[in-house]
């Protein structure tokens, strides 16, 4: 499946979106004396697809998003688990940095 420029800058653009969301869940859970939780790379790429399916009920073709777009999401994550648990595995295990649901989400589908 080939990806438009404009379908990519969407996806960054969500992603983005889902960063920027875990950033602030983990600043409020610090706040009240809450620690991270573990956050797996397979949760990267469901969140993904639940804003997709949320975007595109609130957005859809508005954006330009093409019909079927959301299965063919589907498919490319399940294709891409592994590629991304691995990678993930391997950025978290390589730093000091704990794993928590900003770096994963970062890690897993941003870069």
């Amino acid at each position: 499946m080939a990806l438009s420029g404009h379908v990519v800058g969407l996806l960054k653009e969500y992603m983005r979106d889902l960063v920027e969301q875990a950033k602030q869940e983990t600043a409020a859970h610090a706040s009240f004396g809450f620690s991270a939780t573990p956050y797996r790379s397979d949760q990267a790429l469901s969140d993904l697809l639940a804003i997709l399916d949320d975007r595109i009920e609130s957005e859809g073709m508005q954006v330009g998003l093409p019909d079927g777009f959301l299965h063919q999401m589907w498919g490319l994550c399940n294709d891409a688990s592994a590629q991304v648990t691995e990678r993930v595995w391997l950025e978290m295990n390589s730093s000091d940095q704990p794993t928590d649901t900003r770096a994963s989400r970062t890690l897993g589908v941003v870069k």
